[in-house]
């Protein structure tokens, strides 16, 4: 598959010095969006039938371990026990919107949960079936492993997903089997901070960029140690886009199992209420920002 029809053409030049106007609702200045990735159940296992324990974004073994890592198992239980409900009770407490990136083996263990965001009307999108990287994938596995992602999701969920983000690295596959299943778009890239159509083939994809910098994976990787700096983080992000750009989106990535400890979580709070507080800040799901995209700024 070449290129241009995997829609993997490299850009360098992008919107450039006249990015579009995005019409924000309201009148704003940034959209902003959550986007809690629910991933803990859906990790490759020894009792899954995995050789090892999956250990990504955990807070580290203390020792190797080889096989199964029992301590590893259980920080991916606290993110579906505890930390996903401290979030839960974040954001639907000041009645702020989030959307779900969803490992739908996952979701399928915990119908509380789900049951939960169904309540909450948060949007569901697509994160895998399990939490596998997709650019290590063969084609026909991966086509059967977002078939049974979108199956799944819509099944536990009552709505079949809308968008779709792959584990960090897509194949260049993903976009055309996204498509063949109607997908209306994915967040598998980093490369922007306003949505844009993308040729694929002879067809059309809008891409909602995604961000890994403004993430909790710095608590994971890059030596953020407490809420305080989280806050201080979003809050800095916030404030430049408001007082120096142009408008833009802006994604913040959440972790049951990493920000919903307590004292992580309670800098996300404040950021909550600091944002609740900003006329010109738009707090919405990722599907909105999508379909305001397609309405304001159809494919040409």
């Amino acid at each position: 598959m070449t290129d241009e029809e995997a829609g993997r053409v490299r850009d360098f030049v992008g919107y450039g010095r006249h990015p579009p106007d995005p019409k924000w609702p309201g009148g704003a200045h940034v959209a902003v969006n959550f986007v809690i990735n629910y991933e803990e159940g859906g990790e490759v296992s020894v009792p899954d039938g995995a050789p090892a324990s999956e250990t990504g974004l955990t807070e580290g073994a203390t020792a190797a371990v080889k096989g199964r890592d029992l301590g590893a198992e259980s920080m991916f239980e606290y993110g579906s026990r505890a930390g996903f409900w401290r979030l839960y009770r974040m954001f639907t407490r000041r009645k702020l919107p989030c959307t779900i990136f969803a490992i739908a083996k996952a979701l399928e263990r915990n119908p509380e949960a789900c049951a939960a965001m169904r309540e909450a009307n948060w949007d569901v999108a697509g994160h895998g079936y399990r939490w596998e990287i997709h650019g290590n994938m063969a084609p026909d596995y991966e086509r059967e492993q977002i078939r049974l992602a979108t199956e799944s999701i819509t099944k536990t969920i009552g709505t079949r997903p809308a968008g779709w983000y792959s584990r960090y690295a897509p194949s260049l596959n993903t976009r055309n089997i996204l498509l063949d299943n109607g997908y209306e778009y994915d967040s598998d890239t980093y490369d922007d901070e306003l949505p844009y159509w993308l040729k694929v083939g002879s067809r059309t994809q809008l891409i909602v960029p995604y961000s890994v910098v403004h993430n909790d994976v710095r608590f994971a990787r890059q030596g953020m140690t407490s809420g305080d700096e989280y806050e201080a983080y979003i809050r800095n992000a916030v404030t430049c886009v408001l007082e120096e750009d142009p408008p833009r989106m802006l994604s913040f990535g959440l972790h049951n199992r990493i920000i919903g400890h307590p004292g992580r979580a309670l800098g996300l709070a404040r950021v909550l209420d600091w944002l609740g507080n900003q006329p010109k800040v738009w707090i919405t799901r990722r599907i909105d920002i999508a379909r305001h995209w397609k309405k304001v700024h159809p494919a040409k």
